[in-house]
């Protein structure tokens, strides 16, 4: 069945992949062969699904996901991690990978758009972007590394906004945690994570997300031991059946 991987610090999470008895990209025990995807954070539920449906298709595979956001996952492959398949939150991350020669040619599977998360009551009356530069308003946004915070910046930048939030986060959903948690009156995150949070936060939809939609590409990861497994995990995402699990989530079509 599915390990998921706790994704922190690249030196952390290549020492952790390397530790282990059989290679994260060779063959596990009972001769289980084990395929690594490294995902952003924001395709979590999603991929959850979709490795299910490749494992159930694919005896004997163990499909091991690995989610953080986006340029961390590059760090981490760049420092040789041994990852099969990379998903990113966004095309300019990606090619930091392509310029390296460090994956193959990657392919768009999914759109996304930004929204606003509020904690349940929405007690600081966040209702436009605009509310988002109030004083006294505690907004939390990703880094600008990451790919949504380069979105954010540019819908900052397209409104004419300075947004100053008291923290930013390296990973989608460590903005939606400091909502959840109450640590903030609102973040920028995507639609996904607004629907996939449930009661937990409340969502205020955000017109000027038109001017910063992130494209999501996938690519099999150069010299992986697993290359037609990899391949075969790029198509089942690329397949009308991935792309109808990737809707289910909220996800649009590249």
């Amino acid at each position: 069945m599915r390990t998921p991987l706790a994704a922190g610090g690249a030196a952390l999470t290549v020492m952790a992949l390397a530790g282990c008895g059989a290679s994260a990209s060779g063959t596990g025990d009972a001769g289980t062969t084990t395929l690594t995807v490294f995902a952003a954070a924001s395709l979590k539920g999603s991929f959850e699904d979709l490795a299910a449906q490749f494992e159930a298709a694919h005896e004997g595979v163990d499909v091991q996901l690995s989610f953080a956001g986006s340029s961390d996952l590059v760090a981490q492959i760049q420092q040789g991690a041994p990852a099969d398949v990379f998903a990113s939150a966004d095309t300019a991350t990606m090619d930091r990978l392509v310029g390296d020669d460090l994956v193959g040619d990657p392919q768009d599977f999914a759109t996304n758009t930004l929204e606003i998360a509020v904690p349940p009551g929405n007690p600081a009356g966040v209702e436009t972007l605009a509310d988002l530069a109030s004083p006294g308003v505690k907004l939390v946004l990703c880094a600008p590394e990451v790919p949504c915070g380069a979105a954010s910046a540019k819908v900052a930048d397209a409104a004419g906004l300075d947004l100053r939030p008291v923290s930013e986060e390296q990973s989608v959903t460590d903005v939606l945690g400091k909502v959840t948690a109450g640590e903030a009156d609102a973040g920028l995150v995507y639609v996904t994570d607004v629907a996939a949070a449930g009661d937990d936060v409340e969502g205020v939809e955000l017109p000027e997300s038109a001017e910063a939609v992130n494209t999501y590409p996938i690519a099999p990861v150069a010299d992986s031991d697993r290359a037609e497994l990899a391949r075969q995990f790029v198509d089942l995402v690329l397949s009308s059946e991935g792309q109808q699990t990737l809707a289910g989530f909220g996800f649009a079509a590249p």
